[in-house]
């Protein structure tokens, strides 16, 4: 017959248990204090390369790309505040309120073409285009960091990815799944037909002329009636260079 351990035999394996865990707690320790050290040497080291290549950082959109994603890596936001290290190293926060400023300048002067929903390439074009005697150059990553701080306002700006395209929204107009769907559609050329949406996405016509008719009450469609066929078209000058939609005969923004 098996005897059962006695009390000395379970306070022994008490022990055993708890040694275990101080032993775990101490490893555990150990391992979060050089993980904390790492982080602090390479923080150390981030601010130093900032300092070595502060006018690469400024001047070059990839570089700053790239110094960006370092940052990130190491839980530091340089666009966290206009206040401290960074912003007086490098002056990065200015750019980017610089930068968001112009951005909706350039929203609200395009809206009555486009809705309040722009080509992300666009808005950078048009950026550039205003920025022409700026020192420093932007890219599409600048815009969306600096849009990501105009969303922290609450100001409506966001970003939404319609098929391989991203639109910068400026107005709170909610898009649906069926919204989605036409923009994706009318990416091929800058404008659909109910025809092309019905036969596209196999939807009965009712599904198409609603969804299109809500697109256009929105401001982000306008009518292009001027074809010789009598078949209507629904521009997006979202995702069609605005000269495009504008070049169109008998384009206008409501029925």
């Amino acid at each position: 017959m098996r005897r059962r351990p006695g009390i000395s035999g379970l306070q022994s394996a008490a022990a055993a248990r708890d040694q275990y865990r101080l032993v775990g707690e101490n490893v555990a320790k150990i391992r979060t204090d050089l993980m904390k050290e790492q982080l602090a040497t390479f923080r150390s080291q981030l601010e130093e390369f900032a300092r070595k290549h502060k006018n690469d950082i400024r001047k070059n959109p990839t570089f700053r790309t790239q110094f960006h994603e370092m940052c990130a890596k190491v839980g530091v936001d340089p666009l966290a505040s206009n206040k401290g290290f960074w912003a007086e190293l490098l002056g990065i926060g200015d750019f980017y309120y610089e930068l968001g400023v112009q951005i909706v300048e350039i929203c609200l002067a395009t809206r009555s073409h486009n809705g309040g929903l722009i080509n992300l390439q666009e808005l950078c074009s048009l950026l550039c285009q205003r920025r022409k005697t700026a020192r420093e150059a932007v890219s599409e990553d600048d815009c969306l960091r600096a849009i990501s701080k105009l969303k922290a306002l609450g100001s409506g700006f966001e970003v939404i990815t319609v098929g391989k395209k991203k639109l910068v929204r400026s107005v709170p107009t909610e898009l649906n799944k069926d919204h989605n769907e036409i923009l994706e559609v009318a990416q091929a050329q800058g404008y659909v037909m109910v025809e092309e949406i019905e036969k596209r996405l196999s939807w009965p016509s009712g599904r198409a002329i609603d969804a299109l008719e809500t697109l256009l009450e929105e401001g982000l469609a306008m009518i292009d009636d001027g074809h010789r066929d009598g078949k209507r078209r629904y521009w997006f000058p979202c995702v069609a260079p605005i000269s495009a939609a504008l070049g169109a005969d008998g384009l206008r923004s409501s029925s």
